[in-house]
């Protein structure tokens, strides 16, 4: 049994590799053709990349976690999902917390479900992301599995996404006052907080939430009114956040920043590959090396914003 739980480990990664996620929404377009055909399936290809992606961030401790988009491996069938489950046992192997992008929540016994599935067995993963729009009673039962004999699982909830269609929810006004995702936050908040007598050293709740890089004008209020809960921050990179927001998020009790098609396609970019692109000789080394060098210079960008703050 562990004095710490997942978001606790996360969190203490953040700092000693930086802030960035390293998403693993890996889609077989987002590999070179010439290099795709040398495997017996895109699903196979994809397994391959991640796996080196993987094994250089570890190594250049350039990340601090991974986040796996189950759709792209839904998107792919059986096979698809079996090199879900590799990429994750993959995650982990190499020291690193995995993330899995889920977006559950539902009734009380299919969340129970969700949560045996995502928390143990094939698909086990460290830190889950929810979607509490069915009613705070969903997320209960993810709450079981954060007890320190059953692993310290942890969850990011959906608070301020990086979508331009958040505002036709989350920014909507309650008649009580406030905006929705005020309720959201202040009841992700009660939850990560709860568990305090079963690890007193935590510094962060052991629920985080997703809180989108692409509003400035929301960072500094979120990042201020839950100074003590720990941020998953998508839409830095292809998405457009810039690293000053991501910076402000990462404020307080922190947060990981993710990178997915800007890391995974990083080879179209890259200035060292552009023969090789117009040759189409690259190899899987090759882009795979391009997606190194992107999470570490989008590390250092995360880290300059930050002190620059």
């Amino acid at each position: 049994m562990t004095n710490k739980h997942n978001m606790q480990v996360l969190q203490e990664l953040a700092v000693k590799n930086g802030p960035l996620c390293v998403g693993l929404d890996t889609d077989p377009s987002y590999i070179p053709e010439n290099v795709l055909k040398n495997y017996a399936s895109p699903s196979q290809a994809v397994l391959a990349y991640n796996k080196e992606i993987i094994n250089r961030i570890a190594a250049d401790k350039s990340a601090c976690c991974c986040k796996v988009q189950i759709a792209y491996y839904e998107a792919m069938g059986l096979e698809g999902i079996k090199v879900y489950a590799e990429t994750l046992k993959m995650v982990r192997a190499a020291g690193l917390i995995a993330i899995s992008d889920i977006k559950r929540g539902d009734i009380g016994a299919t969340s129970d479900a969700y949560a045996k599935a995502h928390f143990k067995g094939d698909f086990e993963t460290d830190i889950i992301t929810i979607n509490p729009y069915m009613g705070f009673d969903t997320l209960v039962p993810f709450t079981k599995y954060a007890e320190p004999e059953k692993g310290g699982k942890g969850a990011f909830v959906l608070l301020c996404t990086s979508n331009p269609g958040m505002v036709d929810i989350e920014h909507q006004e309650l008649k009580a006052g406030g905006l929705l995702l005020d309720r959201v936050g202040d009841e992700i908040a009660r939850i990560g907080n709860q568990f305090k007598e079963m690890y007193p050293e935590q510094t962060c709740g052991l629920f985080g939430a997703v809180v989108g890089a692409t509003q400035e004008s929301d960072a500094r209020i979120l990042r201020d009114r839950y100074p003590e809960m720990f941020f998953l921050i998508p839409g830095y990179g292809a998405q457009g956040g810039a690293a000053r927001i991501a910076a402000t998020l990462l404020d307080h009790a922190g947060g990981t920043v993710n990178s997915s098609r800007g890391v995974l396609c990083a080879w179209k970019k890259d200035a060292e590959l552009a023969g090789k692109i117009e040759a189409g000789t690259l190899t899987m080394a090759d882009i795979a090396d391009a997606a190194a060098r992107n999470a570490i210079a989008s590390k250092e960008d995360l880290l300059n914003a930050k002190k620059a703050l």
